[in-house]
């Protein structure tokens, strides 16, 4: 398994507007830091602790982004640095890191996770949900609205996948042309980024493409 060759040939493989999050989640810092030297500057975790360790011990110029389902009790703890959270899916999640982005003096860019997924497993807002929290987020002074994400159906289907992509799309085009300024619409991870491309995401997520199979 060769982490710079994975990295060199994915980037070749994906158009220049879409960036690529190393889902570095489990893995060592050595193995973070072959990604690093190849050119990869955004790495993904889904655990607060895991991320704060790496954060300290690894290079300052790393942007790290919370992938994982994020508990409102620990958002304390990556407020001071955390580059974008990607999973928020609660209005009340949404206040909690308003209010520590605000102690740290920073504002914190999220994106807010949609339910496409036929599973009931995976986290997510309703269309609706979604809408209500944009409105409301214009009184949260210390949180930026960036996008949105959502996780597909894991399922071999890749109609189905594809459907639910463009559902997600096609949310995101809603609120671009109610003058809502967002930018990012990260969907598509190792099995599914190619249907995600296609469909419209500007931000996958790729772990084991690049890292091989998790360490537990």
């Amino acid at each position: 398994m060769n982490i710079a060759e994975n990295i060199s040939r994915i980037i070749k493989e994906i158009p220049p507007s879409v960036q690529l999050v190393a889902v570095s989640k489990t893995k060592s810092n050595e193995e973070v830091m072959q990604a690093y030297d190849a050119g990869q500057r955004i790495f993904g975790e889904n655990k607060i602790q895991d991320m704060n360790l790496k954060h300290e011990e690894l290079p300052k110029d790393i942007q790290w982004h919370m992938i994982g389902h994020v508990q409102s009790n620990k958002v304390k703890y990556m407020a001071p640095y955390v580059s974008l959270i990607h999973g928020v899916d609660s209005l009340k999640l949404l206040k909690e890191i308003n209010k520590q982005a605000n102690k740290n003096n920073r504002v914190i860019p999220c994106l807010l996770q949609i339910h496409i997924a036929e599973e009931d497993s995976k986290f997510g807002l309703s269309t609706e949900e979604s809408q209500e929290i944009i409105k409301l987020s214009k009184d949260l002074r210390s949180v930026k609205i960036k996008g949105l994400m959502g996780m597909a159906s894991f399922t071999k289907k890749e109609n189905q996948v594809a459907k639910e992509f463009l559902g997600l799309k096609s949310l995101y085009d809603k609120f671009i042309q109610q003058n809502i300024p967002l930018e990012i619409l990260s969907m598509g991870m190792s099995g599914d980024y190619p249907i995600a491309i296609q469909k419209g995401s500007n931000m996958i997520r790729v772990g084991s493409q690049i890292f091989g199979t998790r360490n537990y």
